[in-house]
């Protein structure tokens, strides 16, 4: 069974849905039960995960972090304050390039 396509979603991403829905299907679900897991609200969540993004390096998860957040109602503010909090964490070269990266979204 076909999954249909998103159109917020990279092309690449669409063509593995497409290509193998039982896994995106089962990813999304392990998401779904590590969202419930916790008392953690869904600002917080959203927070978190773009942190755990920029550490990991992830240019692609910190942009869909940000699309999402956006949706959400947070703030360019609150999502760079998260860049500039990793800058002790990961250094600058790692911090500065997810500002760029979520710059890239919030200037549009």
């Amino acid at each position: 069974m076909a999954e249909k396509r998103e159109s917020h979603l990279p092309e690449a991403l669409n063509q593995f849905i497409a290509q193998y829905p039982q896994v995106w299907e089962a990813y999304n679900r392990l998401g779904e039960a590590a969202t419930e897991a916790g008392p953690l609200d869904e600002k917080t969540r959203r927070l978190v995960k773009l942190a755990v993004a920029i550490g990991a390096g992830r240019e692609g998860a910190v942009h869909a972090h940000v699309r999402q957040a956006r949706q959400e109602g947070i703030t360019p503010e609150e999502l760079i304050h998260v860049g500039l909090l990793a800058i002790t964490t990961i250094g600058w070269p790692g911090a500065f390039a997810a500002i760029t990266w979520m710059s890239d979204l919030l200037q549009s």
